[in-house]
């Protein structure tokens, strides 16, 4: 079925079962971790190559195999009847995705739907921010891993960093609830800019991540062992400039958060491999093509695009196969930075 531009996409699911038969603790795994977080990937594609996810000359998911935009709103909004209360749209490069407007917009009008989020790398936010909030996305993660033009070229391969900051700029100017800086620090290609970082986001009054490098996929560029620049290292640089004070506030993912005294601006860290997050999962993740990823680092999944296709007008077989995959979320990841990638997926592949 093609999508009408004129037909909104909440009104092609047909039969419906009420959303009242589940309850808020729906979605339950085998260790009692509750999941409310669903991470959907719209596109594998992307319009840089970064060289922590993905290679080089990357082969990208026929777009025959993607899910369609009203499948990825069905998916979505039954999770959400299950108790889940946060999205975030990822890639690749969401906003690549032809028609994705469409998509913000109807997940955005959901009843129950607390938050609705986007990371992106922000070449493409200078065009859509402003319609982005108009549909309902409260907070964003921009990726900038480098404040200088030449890095920025060497590490996106392919990227200007001028179309980056202008979507900065213009996720600031829209005015949505919280901007957030996702940097991936490696070491010696761009470790020394920790505290710049950290300054530019505190100047705009943004929020600044960082983050362990994830060993998903052949890349080709480096040895990960060799710049692995763990979440304590970037700490303790960080110390030697600022005053940080550990908080418990969390945005429902899995970074650990430091305020800097005098300031709005959150510092967090995301740490796969020296802070292992996985006791407190609440997340998994929707592939473009349809796959519901259990866990990060391991390949247990469900084929919903099957499920999908097969029931085109009833959510009720949907809503028993996410069911059905809260029993095999695994307890954990197997990230090992100093082993070759057990899992060949790599990480524009897996959805951000």
């Amino acid at each position: 079925m093609r999508i009408d531009p004129e037909i909104p996409l909440e009104t092609l699911t047909v039969k419906a079962e009420s959303r009242e038969q589940y309850t808020q603790s729906s979605l339950i795994d085998r260790f009692n971790r509750r999941i409310d977080y669903l991470r959907i990937s719209v596109t594998d594609r992307c319009d840089l190559r970064c060289v922590y996810c993905m290679s080089e000359a990357m082969q990208f998911v026929p777009r025959s195999q993607l899910l369609t935009l009203e499948e990825l709103y069905r998916v979505g909004k039954s999770f959400v009847d299950m108790g889940v209360g946060k999205i975030r749209i990822t890639g690749g490069e969401p906003l690549t995705r032809r028609g994705v407007m469409q998509l913000f917009e109807s997940l955005g009008g959901l009843d129950g739907l607390r938050e609705l989020t986007l990371t992106t790398n922000g070449t493409l936010l200078a065009r859509h921010a402003q319609a982005l909030k108009a549909a309902g996305v409260s907070r964003i993660n921009i990726s900038l891993d480098t404040l200088r033009a030449d890095r920025f070229r060497a590490i996106t391969r392919t990227g200007d960093i001028r179309r980056t900051l202008a979507g900065i700029d213009a996720a600031l100017e829209a005015g949505f609830q919280r901007v957030k800086i996702n940097a991936v620090i490696l070491k010696n290609r761009n470790h020394d800019e920790i505290p710049q970082l950290v300054a530019f986001a505190e100047s705009r009054g943004m929020d600044i991540s960082f983050i362990e490098e994830m060993p998903l996929g052949v890349i080709g560029d480096h040895d990960r062992a060799e710049v692995f620049y763990s979440s304590h290292q970037v700490l303790h640089d960080l110390q030697r400039h600022y005053a940080l004070l550990p908080t418990t506030e969390t945005t429902g993912g899995p970074a650990r958060y430091y305020r800097i005294n005098d300031s709005d601006t959150r510092v967090g860290f995301i740490s796969p491999h020296s802070h292992n997050f996985c006791e407190h999962c609440n997340r998994v993740r929707l592939t473009a093509e349809g796959r519901l990823l259990l866990c990060l680092g391991q390949e247990h999944a469900k084929d919903l695009r099957r499920v999908v296709r097969a029931n085109p007008l009833d959510d009720e077989p949907l809503r028993q196969a996410i069911l059905q995959a809260m029993q095999i979320k695994p307890k954990g990841h197997a990230f090992d930075i100093t082993a070759q990638p057990v899992l060949f997926r790599h990480m524009n592949v897996t959805g951000g």
